[in-house]
């Protein structure tokens, strides 16, 4: 399983999107050099608010560019990096991934999964009703998470759109994204 990297984004400051770069350096253990979330604890306010020595298993968040088309279907104009994402990826089923899968991008860099996005209200703040079409139920009621995936880097290296990713699965038995 392959994709690619569509576009790069990163942001030094607290706000929810953040702009397009021609690359971004992501640095083993930490995020993505310079983001306001990068660092071995959390540095998502909520979670900081409630225990600020929770390991930081959010440095470096994905999302699938296919989440575009599909809003935009619904009426949503959301483009690369408009939710907050460090790299949007084309032809990966992000959302299917298992925790602990490892993404090899570009030349050096390895990311590990370690779960789902949860997104917050903000969403509704960047476009209303946005939260509605990421975050729902199946037909059986289970909460469906759709704004990306989390990880930590286990190997950095610099990142840039038109790098290849490879899908390396862990060990079964696979363990399903909750959220982080």
């Amino acid at each position: 399983m392959s994709g690619t990297v569509t576009a790069v984004s990163s942001n030094g400051e607290y706000s929810f999107t953040k702009p397009n770069r021609d690359s971004i350096v992501l640095l083993a253990g930490l995020g993505v050099e310079g983001d306001v979330h990068a660092g071995v604890t959390v540095k998502h306010r909520s979670r900081v608010a409630k225990d600020p020595t929770q390991p930081n298993l959010r440095q470096v968040h994905l999302i699938h560019g296919e989440l575009f088309a599909e809003l935009e279907d619904e009426g949503f104009r959301v483009a690369p990096g408009d939710l907050g994402e460090n790299i949007t990826t084309s032809g990966i089923e992000l959302l299917s991934l298992p925790v602990g899968t490892l993404l090899h991008i570009g030349d050096e860099a390895i990311v590990e999964v370690t779960g789902l996005r949860n997104p917050c209200l903000q969403i509704d703040g960047f476009q209303d009703g946005l939260l509605k079409m990421v975050v729902g139920r199946d037909e059986a009621g289970n909460v469906v998470r759709k704004a990306g995936i989390m990880s930590i880097v286990q190997r950095g290296g610099e990142v840039r759109p038109g790098d290849k990713i490879k899908v390396e699965l862990p060990a079964e038995p696979h363990r399903p994204l909750d959220r982080v």
